[in-house]
């Protein structure tokens, strides 16, 4: 009997280790603040960027185009950009303002329905990308990370090219390189 009574304790202390192991094993795929994972949760793995590209520049701002799409069911938002070739990277939207285009910052961000395509394209919605670290000349290659509402993110990399169309107007009268 004593030899039962000395394994009981370590059996227990092994059986609590065990269980608080497989508890954190089962929350690694669990959401911030240990909630179950959602479609919601997920953005970044459901969302594909095609045809990206950034426009050529020397020097100031440039910006990223392509198409943004949703494979998944669930609507997701896209609410930021970041890169190491730019000091900052904002989505911007176009819109006509006295009889000129004018870029601004998009608040709130991109709605992406599920199932659908959304389009970054030069005068009209993109991605800016402005105080760049150094020339982004055609043939390179940018690397931007989008940011979704549920922490999420993708890093999208996008050959560089010539574009001389789009030169859009920021609504405090800074035009667009």
């Amino acid at each position: 009997m004593q030899r039962h009574a000395a394994i009981t304790p370590a059996l227990g202390a092994a059986l609590a280790a065990l269980l608080l192991l497989s508890g954190c094993a089962g929350a690694a795929g669990a959401a911030p603040g240990g909630a179950a994972p959602t479609a919601a949760a997920e953005a970044a793995a459901s969302v594909t960027v095609e045809e990206a590209w950034v426009k050529a520049a020397d020097d100031g701002m440039t910006a990223l185009f392509g198409n943004v799409v949703n494979g998944g069911a669930a609507d997701v938002t896209l609410v930021g950009a970041s890169t190491d070739a730019a000091e900052t990277a904002e989505l911007h939207e176009t819109v006509e303002s006295d009889g000129t285009m004018q870029m601004r910052q998009k608040e709130g961000g991109f709605e992406l329905p599920a199932g659908e395509a959304f389009a970054l394209e030069p005068g009209a919605n993109h991605v800016m990308l402005m105080g760049l670290t150094g020339p982004a000349q055609a043939g390179d290659e940018v690397t931007v990370t989008l940011e979704f509402s549920d922490g999420s993110t993708l890093d999208v990399t996008a050959p560089v090219k010539d574009y001389a169309g789009a030169n859009e107007q920021y609504d405090d009268g800074h035009e667009a390189h």
